[in-house]
């Protein structure tokens, strides 16, 4: 993904292949909102922002981690992904073998449930800074602030349906448990996102 064009990674999502797909575009979509987010620092320093200028290369130097570590589960989305196509072609002729693949299929679905997990947890963070933003960052650019916000509900919305088809089909009661968790935390932060946007429109004058 670092070194495609716009253009060529777009035309491997559109393909008939099994990646990229939804993973890969749920952690695209947080890496796009860090990225936004931090135009909005960059946007809130100089010589009339001193005041907050400390704090904005603080989220700043956070946004840029966020949107590396965004970029490289996207690549661990692909990997998991392939990982579980190779447990489900695991020959089942024997009851060794079924017993075999079963148990790679269930190890491969927890392990492919954990980037969407990783895309989830890292999205809240941008829901969070993007709290912040809204009242701190540069008001010229606050309608930045929002769709730094909903680039991150994009992905949280996305990584809650990658980890819940991975999970329908685990059978291990903790595992399933935790991921549930998981969602139920996303949940929250699309809530969270919803105050940040008509923050944002009211600041406008839009409503």
């Amino acid at each position: 993904m670092n070194s495609s064009t716009i253009d060529d990674w777009l035309d491997s999502l559109a393909a008939k292949q099994p990646t990229p797909g939804g993973g890969a575009v749920a952690a695209l979509a947080a890496a796009m909102s860090a990225a936004q987010l931090n135009m909005v620092t960059a946007y809130t320093t100089g010589p009339k922002w001193q005041d907050r200028e400390k704090r904005m290369k603080e989220l700043s130097r956070s946004l840029s981690d966020l949107r590396v570590q965004a970029l490289d589960i996207a690549k661990q989305d692909a990997e998991a992904f392939a990982k579980l196509s190779a447990a489900y072609k695991i020959p089942a002729s024997g009851d060794s073998q079924k017993s075999q693949r079963g148990s790679a299929i269930q190890q491969a679905l927890t392990e492919a449930a954990v980037p969407p997990t990783k895309t989830a947890q890292l999205a809240g963070k941008l829901v969070a800074i993007s709290e912040e933003l809204v009242e701190s960052g540069n008001p010229n650019v606050v309608s930045d602030v929002a769709v730094g916000a909903s680039l991150a509900r994009a992905a949280l919305e996305s990584a809650i349906v990658n980890i819940e088809i991975n999970a329908k089909d685990i059978r291990d009661s903790k595992v399933k448990s935790s991921l549930k968790q998981e969602v139920e935390d996303a949940v929250d932060f699309i809530q969270d996102v919803d105050v940040i946007v008509e923050s944002v429109r009211d600041k406008l004058g839009s409503k």
